[in-house]
């Protein structure tokens, strides 16, 4: 290629939240520079300063992509789609199946999602994710039970993921019916 020809790679800046993802997970959030984005994308380091402005707009990147995972869970999931099923066992049995499944990867998901208590600039994306989270829930109950079983379920999860104790699916179906429960 001759010098000053830019090289087209559309998929540049999606290798580089790839990146950043993986770096997050392997050295956490402290590991993360734009320096060590670019090494793992294997892209020069202008590429990553480039579609990155700043280290918190790479952050938000990974932080959103990150967050798709469980939000989608819960939209796909045809057991919280059916008014039949029994939403808090629905649930608790979601929320088992996804710290039973990559456990690194629900770590790395709530490691960003905890990264927006010292990074402004993540709370928004947070934000996004409890509000994505509750709208998948609503067809099911109203808006403020749905923000309450979001609360519940990170509680929870970060409690299995803090403590290292085994997630208990019938105890998290008996307060997820508690929160569904009429007062």
């Amino acid at each position: 290629m001759a010098p000053g020809v830019r090289r087209y790679d559309p998929e540049r800046r999606q290798r580089i939240i790839d990146a950043a993802i993986r770096v997050v997970g392997a050295k956490g959030i402290a590991g993360l520079s734009h320096r060590s984005a670019a090494a793992e994308a294997d892209v020069p380091l202008g590429s990553t300063t480039y579609h990155f402005k700043t280290l918190d707009d790479l952050l938000v990147a990974a932080l959103r992509q990150a967050n798709e995972g469980l939000a989608r869970a819960v939209a796909d999931s045809p057991a919280l789609a059916d008014p039949e099923t029994d939403l808090a066992t629905a649930l608790a049995r979601l929320l088992g199946e996804l710290l039973a499944g990559d456990r690194a990867r629900v770590e790395l998901e709530y490691e960003l999602y905890l990264a927006a208590l010292r990074r402004p600039a993540l709370r928004a994306v947070a934000a996004e994710w409890c509000e994505a989270m509750a709208a998948a829930l609503t067809p099911r109950t109203d808006p403020a039970t749905a923000r309450a079983l979001v609360a519940v379920m990170d509680g929870m999860t970060l409690q299995v993921l803090l403590t290292d104790a085994p997630y208990d699916e019938p105890y998290a179906r008996q307060v997820l019916g508690r929160v569904l429960r009429p007062a």
